[in-house]
């Protein structure tokens, strides 16, 4: 077992948290591990691939608080070399330590199974090409703090040295960096303002999307705070506050409350929901689709303390033209329906 150890390459590497409830060794990779079923990885502990403080186990073993958990493989893992494209950057502050962009809608941010150029990390490579962080072109994620999702727009702070990320890096984990977005949802949700507490975890139908859990094996605690901007009868304006940076949190939180964001083909808000049967009313709908063919939702301010003058940097960035489109319209449609009911 030795000798094959030696040969072996680490993939993942976790360490279960000290509230860690006893929970399948299968179970806790499944939910950690994108595009892992539970059937491969149950295959990986037969064969003496699953290691638990530098002993291999089967898939039945129970996690334990504080565990020391690496998957390992015969093969090295593939490495992603980081191709430097001159890629436009909105750049909306830069100093020596970070550089804060407005990312567009339809921009990976780093490189990954399926998206191995083109991305935000493509494009800060050239952008940085001086800087010791982004000359190796090794690390797939280089500065990277927090992400956004590929056609979510929005807010990004990346750090240009290894001192600034694992400062920040600090600030996103203890969940004391600020972040709050816009989102159109559909429907009128019944309060103001509210909070939604789930835990979030990889569908166990479709790997590629999160969902809702009952508190217990599976999932992660997340926690979001809305509050209504603007009602349209059919679909709101709503605010968000992030307690917890979960993958997908807000389109997964407001999809199980029954509001899912405008046009997230992911999570069931590209259909008509809400709204009349008229052919009319179908047609406007199928053209804001057009006006903004993405979800309907932009990381608007981001707020943190610098990592070398510790001094609070806040920024607010402008709703994109998609979605300032689909407010007009939304607005007009609103305003018509008033105008002919009186």
């Amino acid at each position: 077992m030795e000798e094959n150890a030696q040969e072996m390459y680490e993939h993942f590497q976790f360490i279960a948290d000290p509230g860690q409830n006893p929970i399948r060794i299968d179970r806790f990779l499944v939910d950690r591990i994108e595009n892992a079923s539970r059937n491969k990885i149950q295959e990986a502990a037969s064969a003496g691939y699953i290691f638990v403080n530098n002993k291999p186990v089967k898939s039945n073993y129970k996690v334990k608080p504080g565990d020391d958990i690496r998957v390992m493989m015969s093969q090295p893992p593939r490495e992603i070399e980081i191709i430097p494209e001159d890629i436009p950057l909105d750049i909306v502050h830069e100093d020596d330590s970070l550089i804060v962009v407005n990312k567009p809608a339809g921009l990976v941010v780093h490189p990954g199974y399926g998206n191995y150029t083109g991305t935000l990390v493509n494009a800060l490579a050239w952008h940085f090409k001086d800087l010791p962080m982004f000359k190796d072109h090794k690390d797939p994620r280089p500065g990277l703090v927090h992400r956004i999702d590929k056609n979510t727009s929005g807010l990004l702070v990346i750090a240009k040295t290894e001192e600034a990320k694992t400062k920040l890096a600090e600030q996103f984990a203890d969940h004391s960096s600020q972040r709050t977005y816009q989102a159109l949802i559909w429907g009128s949700p019944k309060e103001d303002e509210g909070t939604i507490e789930g835990h979030i975890g990889r569908s166990l139908k479709n790997r590629k999307v999160m969902t809702v859990f009952p508190e217990g094996e599976y999932g992660k605690h997340a926690i979001t705070h809305y509050k209504v901007l603007r009602r349209f009868d059919y679909v709101s304006l709503i605010e968000c506050k992030l307690e917890t940076g979960r993958t997908h949190q807000i389109r997964t939180h407001m999809k199980h409350i029954g509001h899912p964001i405008f046009n997230d083909n992911e999570y069931g808000g590209d259909a008509i929901l809400k709204g009349t049967t008229f052919t009319k009313y179908k047609q406007f709908v199928r053209n804001c689709f057009e006006v903004c063919p993405r979800q309907a939702l932009h990381a608007k301010t981001l707020g943190f303390v610098h990592p070398e003058t510790k001094e609070m940097m806040s920024f607010d960035s402008d709703l994109p033209a998609d979605m300032q489109e689909l407010l007009s319209r939304w607005e007009n449609y609103l305003q018509n329906r008033i105008e002919k009911s009186n």
